[in-house]
């Protein structure tokens, strides 16, 4: 055989080789689906699909747009991604044992001999030898262990990705809240103000009255409308503070520095009609953090097998070609050429327990990767029942303050013209003024907090979303 037809040879055994791919491991959500119910207990509704739309689904454009802003900015979703770029080239690293490692080398010696008891110009010896090879190895992967590792990290890496949607998700979830937390905090800012125009002018209202000695006019009456009106300068106080912590807390999660000049003066959106919940077998296969769960469980099953074959023999393959000669000049000479070919059987004999314990371990780290997937699934079903039940009741306590809220606004009308005409005393009309107040502040914080938990809602039914430039 030719140096040149030896050459291709042991270039073709590793394109061969190298060709060989790794299927992506199985689903094992299966593992931890037992016991889901065909239905949400919560709700009677079982309309398939997820609505990807949820975050124009609030009507407001300047939310979209800085939801998308957070995508591009915020430094823990570059994080999140750099943790997927790095899983993937962890995943392409550990197919480098299954592929062919080929390696050049080029290499010279000079030796010196001495032989005693010769003449000193016969006593020694010098020889020069030089060679340039070309050399291959490849470890047949006979019973799969390779395999099982480079699926090990194609799982990690699969995991990573889902976190990513994850971290997307909850961002844009933190920021929804934090831009309702502002639209409350206008609103309030704006009932607070309107309570103290109020409360003002039925200070001086009652203090005419107390100046002039009228019925209903007592000083412990002008002493409770003057608390009342400096309870709602303090309410007022405490929402723009609010307002100022929540215009931050928005900027900070677009990625921006918080200095508190996206300015906005508007108040809560409506609530959206409700989303569609599917079935509990849905959710399994569309929630980031059950699907990311389920790869690493995947992942561990590779690690344990990998674990368990590393007990058995091995099989390797060399091959070499290239040139020896005793003149630098010649190194490149073809008729120089040597080559050789070589196999190898490897058995783990004593190695102190450790294969042994490693596959332990392997073992137990697959069945916490198990526990840790139905802990996943518990949680979200426990999340989607928990915001679908909330969303009920909310919604009924809101429909009953909005009635309260009416009422109470009529009846600080009409104590109004009675105080005016002296039908009733200042307690009455403070009274009412008081629960007119309480009941505006009480139906925004209910309107924020089932804005809030419908976040939630789409959260636990999977999350992701579609903005205009991101799919």
């Amino acid at each position: 055989m030719s140096d040149k037809q030896s050459t291709l040879m042991v270039l073709g055994l590793a394109a061969l080789l190298t060709g060989c791919a790794v299927r992506s491991s199985d689903s094992r959500i299966g593992s931890a689906a037992e016991g889901a119910p065909e239905r949400w207990i919560a709700s009677k509704a079982a309309r398939a699909g997820i609505d990807r739309d949820w975050i124009k689904r609030f009507g407001d454009a300047q939310l979209v747009a800085l939801v998308e802003e957070s995508m591009k900015n915020h430094p823990d979703l570059w994080v999140a991604a750099e943790r997927v770029r790095r899983a993937e080239a962890i995943a392409r690293l550990s197919g480098a044992a299954r592929r062919v490692q080929v390696s050049g080398q080029v290499n010279g010696l000079l030796q010196k001999q001495r032989f005693p008891g010769f003449p000193l110009s016969l006593g020694s010896n010098t020889a020069e030898v030089y060679g340039a090879s070309l050399d291959v190895s490849w470890e047949l992967d006979l019973w799969g262990r390779l395999r099982a590792s480079r699926r090990a990290a194609e799982g990690d890496q699969q995991a990573q990705v889902q976190d990513y949607r994850a971290a997307r998700a909850s961002m844009a979830a933190q920021l929804a809240k934090a831009w309702f937390a502002l639209g409350e905090a206008n609103e309030q800012i704006g009932l607070a103000q309107a309570a103290i125009l109020v409360r003002d002018k039925t200070v001086l209202s009652i203090r005419e009255r107390f100046a002039v000695a009228l019925e209903g006019g007592l000083a412990s009456q002008l002493r409770l409308a003057e608390t009342d009106l400096a309870s709602s300068r303090a309410s007022l106080a405490r929402w723009q503070a609010e307002r100022e912590r929540a215009l931050r807390q928005v900027e900070l999660l677009a990625g921006r520095y918080p200095e508190g000049r996206l300015l906005s003066q508007k108040g809560l959106p409506g609530i959206p009609a409700p989303p569609p919940v599917g079935l509990p077998s849905e959710l399994l296969l569309r929630r980031p953090d059950i699907l990311a769960a389920e790869r690493r469980y995947a992942a561990a099953g590779n690690r344990h097998k990998a674990a368990r074959l590393a007990r058995y023999p091995s099989f390797s393959l060399t091959g070499r070609t290239g040139t020896s000669t005793n003149s630098l000049n010649e190194v490149l000479d073809s008729r120089f050429g040597v080559w050789s070919l070589a196999g190898g059987v490897m058995q783990p004999l004593i190695a102190g327990g450790r294969l042994r314990e490693e596959e332990r371990i392997a073992g137990h780290d697959e069945e916490i990767a198990l526990r840790e997937l139905q802990r996943s699934v518990l949680r979200g079903f426990g999340e989607v029942e928990q915001a679908l039940v909330a969303e009920d009741y909310f919604a009924r306590r809101e429909q009953a303050v909005a009635e309260s809220a009416r009422s109470a606004k009529e009846a600080a009308e009409a104590a109004i013209l009675d105080f005016a005409d002296g039908a009733v005393d200042a307690l009455t009309l403070l009274s009412a003024q008081d629960r007119q107040v309480q009941t505006a502040f009480q139906l925004v914080a209910l309107r924020r907090m089932r804005l809030d938990n419908r976040v939630d809602l789409h959260l636990a039914l999977g999350g992701d979303f579609k903005l205009r430039t991101l799919e």
